[in-house]
């Protein structure tokens, strides 16, 4: 048996742990273990199931005190001496990656799963870390080619030097449930409304405030429109602000952060994410595969498209023109509701199928560093 270490900083509900389950799920427990080191100030940790699939949890001081989190770090690789470890930080990687090299780690994994933006405030700190993501790093991965690109470079890409390996799910366990819906809309009183969703962090980088504009326009032309907001983050506030003044807290919901997001997918009709930037989102595979129309910027890779329930608006387009837009496509959609499973099983978006290629990957990794 392999030993694995991810290593996070802080693990919170949504897309990386989402991904890094999906993948612990589906390899072989009997020739892999997987330890997670995450940072102390985590709010998901999902450490019953990481260690019924056999692995541990590590908690470990947070990266803002990086001096401390690397000793943490490095006792915990001395202890388990581990044949992988592969970090999930994007452009924080060089700080494990140096400890994993001083340690001796045969094989060493950094992994790019987003971008930037000039918007960001911490913009500057991700582009001055960039050129030195790899450093300690002898193994490069992706979780889209942008995202390669982006963190590793363009000659590294045609190298063939980074490994992709896509966002992935469990397509059959996203699949669309007629009855889920009912009961969802049901419970949630919107048995009578379109609802347009948005899951995620209320953050920058999502653009919620935007989000809101457009929901404004939209329920002009759809008086029986509803918003549902299942997130939570910095920009929470300033969203409820922006509600209230455009005098639609009827009709725009927040339902704070929750867990149970499958039955959203269901109920939902339109899943709206006009990002300013992202990897390749977590949420945009699942609402595609349940056959749920998702509405993504063009700032959001073209690769985050598995099938036709993904559609793709500039953000030069104003909130009406998006609002415009996506009615259109919601209104020709919603009477053809069906699960899109194997269209993103044939697009590579399957857990199942992925996770036996990445743990095959770990073991030629790991053979080609012993010869």
């Amino acid at each position: 048996m392999i030993k694995v270490a991810y290593i996070f900083g802080s693990i919170n509900p949504g897309g990386k742990k989402n991904l890094a389950l999906e993948y612990c799920r589906h390899m072989d427990t009997t020739k892999v273990r997987v330890d997670w080191i995450c940072d102390a100030d985590s709010t998901a940790i999902p450490e019953d199931e990481i260690k019924a699939l056999g692995g541990k949890v590590h908690i470990v001081t947070p990266y803002k005190n990086i001096l401390k989190n690397m000793s943490d770090i490095r006792k915990v690789i001395r202890e388990e001496k581990y044949d992988v470890v592969h970090v999930w930080l994007s452009t924080m990687n060089l700080f494990s990656l140096i400890v994993a090299k001083q340690e001796g780690v045969k094989v060493r994994i950094s992994e790019s799963i987003s971008m930037a933006n000039k918007h960001e405030k911490k913009v500057l700190l991700k582009y001055a870390l960039k050129p030195f993501s790899s450093i300690g790093a002898n193994y490069y991965m992706a979780c889209g080619v942008d995202c390669g690109v982006f963190q590793f470079g363009q000659k590294s890409y045609d190298d063939g030097d980074i490994a992709i390996f896509k966002t992935v799910i469990n397509t059959d366990d996203n699949a669309y449930e007629p009855e889920l819906r009912t009961i969802t809309r049901k419970k949630f009183g919107w048995e009578n409304s379109v609802v347009y969703g948005f899951i995620g962090r209320y953050m920058v980088q999502k653009n919620p405030l935007f989000i809101v504009d457009i929901f404004n326009e939209i329920q002009k032309i759809q008086p029986n429109a509803k918003l549902a907001l299942i997130g939570f983050g910095g920009l929470e506030e300033k969203m409820m602000e922006r509600i209230t003044h455009y005098g639609i807290a009827d009709k725009a919901i927040n339902y704070g952060k929750r867990e149970d997001i499958k039955q959203f997918y269901n109920a939902f009709d339109a899943f709206l994410l006009p990002s300013i930037y992202e990897g390749l989102p977590v949420v945009g595979v699942e609402a595609q595969s349940c056959g749920l129309p998702i509405f993504f910027s063009t700032e959001i890779t073209p690769e985050a498209k598995g099938c036709n329930m993904a559609h793709f608006i500039s953000l030069k387009e104003s909130a009406a023109e998006w609002a415009k837009k996506i009615v259109e496509i919601v209104s020709q959609n919603m009477p053809a509701r069906r699960s899109f499973v194997e269209e993103m099983k044939a697009a590579g978006f399957d857990s199942k199928s992925e996770a036996m290629r990445l743990q095959k990957y770990y073991f030629d990794a790991i053979e080609e560093q012993n010869k």
